[in-house]
């Protein structure tokens, strides 16, 4: 009976917590986390609403980053995401300028609300002018980010046992 217990937790330990133990403490290097926080915070306000958790996860996998450090930063600037998807608009509109956005934050709330498949019809320029202008400013919004974390995050000595 005891023989089974042992193996069991065994089993329990190989299958289960040791997959998640090294999920999450991949990646813990402080200059690894510099840029899981950096990269996750950039991707987390692309101006197109639920790509991130997506985007973030393929970027954690791609860097070997730490998954649940990325998305936890992806979900903490979706605030930042709402806040920044009209005045990304408004910015891809001045850098090309190809069509206007006509709405306010409320209008497009409502608009998705009412039919979003509409939303995405006539929001559709506007928002490609969006996604330009955030790939203009993501690198350098990424550099400075990463920057400032890895100098704060150095300091700090990491325990991965």
């Amino acid at each position: 009976m005891e023989m089974k217990k042992i193996k069991l937790k065994e089993l329990f330990n190989n299958k289960y917590i040791e997959p998640v133990k090294k999920l999450l403490l991949q990646g813990i290097t402080p200059k690894s986390i510099a840029l899981g926080i950096a990269g996750a915070a950039v991707i987390g306000v692309l101006p197109v609403l639920g790509s991130t958790t997506i985007l973030c996860t393929v970027f954690a996998f791609s860097f070997r980053l730490n998954l649940p450090l990325v998305q936890l930063i992806n979900f903490s600037v979706y605030p930042l995401q709402l806040i920044l998807i009209v005045p990304m608009m408004k910015l891809g509109e001045i850098f090309f300028g190809f069509e206007k956005l006509q709405y306010g934050f409320n209008d497009i709330v409502k608009m998705i609300g009412d039919n979003t498949f509409n939303a995405i019809a006539v929001l559709w320029n506007v928002t490609l002018q969006a996604i330009g202008a955030w790939f203009i400013i993501a690198p350098v919004a990424a550099f400075i980010i990463f920057v400032i974390m890895h100098s704060v995050l150095k300091n700090f000595r990491i325990r991965t046992d």
